[in-house]
């Protein structure tokens, strides 16, 4: 008999799920789905997956040839979990005296501890099975229920049990057990005599291979979970990033759920120095995605400046540069996502897909961001090549028919219809519910573009070439008076969503007019109407903003796009409602809107997903999840950071020596206090309380504010 490790964080808070609902584990580019009680079952979508394939299609543990009973889950980190169960209880008996913990880490590979736990006053035999199947399957035929069994070559060498793929002979998994099983394909099995009071352990290892040679995973056999690479990445991202403290409880429970999803979510890709990025999301987007993870490094901003510079470096060294209707690259375009999976290349356009027309504007505004927060200057100056080829793009090749919008046409009948967020064949559409005709010029890509004009003209100003500077916010003006003459609904009150093929107004009620307000395109002038818009019952569901009006003619509470709430959307809308606090109404519905989201991940365990249904909160309380929902999900993790963010009036620039806080923080949080915060150099303390704020630690030559206007 082993001893089990230590479990991970003991006596930190937890996350704790009762049976029923899908476990997600995510660490990089490695993550696991499975039920409540660990098992990964054959024909579902559960599985282990390592960069885009499914490794482990079935993976479930028998006693007694029975399935244990699930009692609880406890996630103490986004990496790992212990699944607590208990033997069946035996016939006429309502007790079960076997508890039986599967404690599971991922990390490039995945470890599992089975430990067996006699509470009887005998001892207790018990024949245990662990049934094992792969397929290798490509991440998007196991989303779209292509996967099929078959054609894995499977063998047992000693103990270890060896898979491989035997379509291309690539990839393969080897499983080892620290208590010997016995082997045959397909099944890892053991005969346990658990004494009274006693406990038996076994510690499983399951690494992928590529090309034959083993994946090295981020743990060791034996290793305690709190030395092991994922605990020390999560660790090594909390000391350098900036803490944040708040009376609110429940806001507390999911910043610290933040903190953590945004740490796993991570990847730090070796072949481009380690630098890293942040995935979108799990199950089905755990690689680089430039709208997205471009969102999310703004967000976490706050946190930490470099998971923003490894992201727009990641996105230079992809940015586009030529032309390919196949992949819809074009130079200066900034990649829309990257896959590694057996199928990538049947994937939209293959590895590397460009069809997308809001992550190159949005490229340029992080950067200027950078800059401000206090980024490296020789970095910043090295990035602004590429801020220059995204602003040519926007020109060239964003504006299709050069009166001055950014417009999108899929190259081929491959790519993405709509290629904003709102990325659903069916997402962009009018009042009466009719699918917009192509191309398609969506307001706030107009306003991203609007921002990135501004952030190069800033850019080039700051490094000595003012002319540039000028024309870029000549331009920039120049769309800011065309946008409001062309997008502006007078007869209704909002935005359009966009303009269609033939320059009409697509007249939708959406939250993609709240982006303007974030963006700062919209003027100053329709504002209050808008926030009147935005507030109303069709709009606000109560846990946040609906993508969909109620009142439209598609909408759908259920849908992806039309309907639903997505929590960063929610929080974009917030942060653009914050921008224009000086507008009556802006900063009381910022503040409804973010009670509400916090409430659902309230619901949610402290989590956020990638979005839920948008029924009205009179109607189902709490939310109603959407059913394929990512989680966790990097903009929705995200999120609470923005609201902090934005709520503060947090506004720095390093090289103007210049700190902005002007909060308006809601009643019921209390008091909120960034310890720590980075600032280029520097470093400072803010304390913020309603509309008051104080900042400690600033050098003497800095200047700050701290009041609301």
């Amino acid at each position: 008999m082993t001893e089990a490790p230590a479990p991970l964080n003991a006596g930190e808070p937890a996350t704790v799920a009762t049976a029923g609902g899908t476990v997600a584990l995510v660490e990089g580019s490695t993550f696991c789905l499975s039920d409540s009680s660990g098992d990964v079952r054959s024909g579902t979508t559960h599985g282990f997956f390592f960069r885009d394939a499914r490794m482990l299609s079935r993976w479930e543990l028998r006693l007694d040839g029975r399935a244990p009973h699930a009692l609880s889950v406890i996630t103490p980190e986004a990496f790992t979990a212990r699944f607590v169960l208990r033997r069946p209880p035996k016939a006429g008996h309502a007790d079960s005296t076997l508890l039986v913990v599967r404690e599971r880490l991922v990390g490039d590979g995945l470890r599992e501890t089975i430990t067996l736990e006699n509470m009887g006053r005998e001892a207790t035999a018990v024949g245990l099975e662990l049934l094992v199947e792969a397929d290798f399957a490509d991440l998007f035929a196991v989303k779209e229920g292509r996967a099929a069994p078959g054609g894995v070559d499977a063998t047992v060498a000693g103990t270890d049990l060896l898979l491989r793929d035997r379509s291309d002979g690539v990839r393969g998994l080897s499983i080892s057990a620290s208590a010997e099983p016995a082997v045959v394909p397909g099944v890892l099995s053991w005969r346990v005599v658990v004494p009274a009071g006693g406990r038996w352990t076994t510690e499983i290892m399951v690494q992928p291979t590529l090309a034959g040679r083993l994946v090295q995973p981020q743990f060791h056999r034996g290793e305690l979970a709190a030395s092991t690479g994922p605990a020390r990445k999560i660790e090594a991202w909390r000391s350098a990033s900036t803490e944040v403290e708040v009376d609110d409880v429940p806001l507390t429970a999911v910043l610290r759920r933040t903190e953590s999803d945004l740490g796993a979510l991570q990847i730090h890709d070796p072949a481009r120095g380690g630098r890293p990025f942040v995935a979108a999301g799990a199950p089905w987007f755990m690689t680089l995605f430039g709208r997205d993870s471009l969102l999310t490094a703004w967000m976490a901003l706050p946190l930490d400046v470099g998971l923003a510079l490894g992201t727009l470096q990641t996105l230079a060294e992809l940015q586009g540069r030529e032309v390919d209707p196949l992949t819809e690259e074009e130079p200066g375009r900034i990649l829309h996502e990257l896959r590694m999976g057996p199928d990538s290349a049947r994937v939209l356009g293959g590895n590397h897909y460009y069809g997308t027309a809001d992550a190159t504007p949005l490229f340029v505004m992080l950067l200027a961001e950078c800059w401000r927060w206090g980024a490296d200057e020789a970095t910043v100056r090295g990035l602004l090549p590429a801020a220059e080829a995204a602003v040519r793009w926007i020109d060239e090749y964003g504006d299709r028919d050069g009166d001055g919008f950014v417009e999108y046409r899929r190259a081929t009948d491959r790519g993405l219809v709509n290629q904003g967020w709102k990325d659903s064949f069916d997402g962009i559409n009018d009042a009466r519910g009719r699918l917009a005709e192509g191309p398609i010029a969506l307001c706030e890509v107009q306003g991203y573009a609007y921002a990135a004009r501004l952030a190069l003209a800033e850019l080039t100003e700051a490094f000595g070439d003012p002319a540039a500077a000028q024309r870029h916010r000549s331009r920039a003006e120049e769309l800011r008076a065309r946008f409001d003459e062309a997008f502006w609904l007078p007869d209704r009150g909002w935005y359009a969503v966009a303009l269609d093929g033939s320059k009409t107004p697509v007249d939708a009620l959406t939250s993609n007019a709240a982006h303007c307000l974030w963006a700062g395109i919209a003027a100053d002038e329709r504002v209050a109407t808008l926030v009147e818009r935005l507030g109303s019952p069709e709009m606000d569901s109560g846990f946040g903003l609906r993508t969909l009006a109620a009142s439209m003619g598609a909408y759908n509470p259920m849908s992806y796009h039309n309907g639903s709430v997505w929590p960063h959307d929610t929080a974009i809308a917030v942060a653009g409602l914050l921008r224009y606090a000086h507008v009556p109404g802006a900063v009381e519905l910022a503040q409804r809107l973010a009670g509400g989201l916090l409430d659902a991940a309230a619901a949610f365990g402290g989590r956020l997903p990638e979005l839920f249904c948008g029924f009205g909160r009179a109607d189902f309380d709490p939310p109603v999840p959407y059913p394929t929902s990512c989680s966790p999900q990097a903009w929705a993790a995200a999120a609470p950071l923005l609201l902090v963010r934005a709520f503060l009036g947090l506004q720095p620039h390093v090289p103007h020596r210049t700190l902005t806080v002007a909060p308006h923080l809601p009643a019921h949080w209390g008091q909120l206090r960034l310890r720590q915060l980075r600032l280029g150099p520097v470093t400072a303390d803010v304390t913020a309380t309603g509309a008051e704020a104080e900042v400690e630690g600033l050098p003497e030559d800095w200047t700050w504010s701290g009041k609301a206007g």
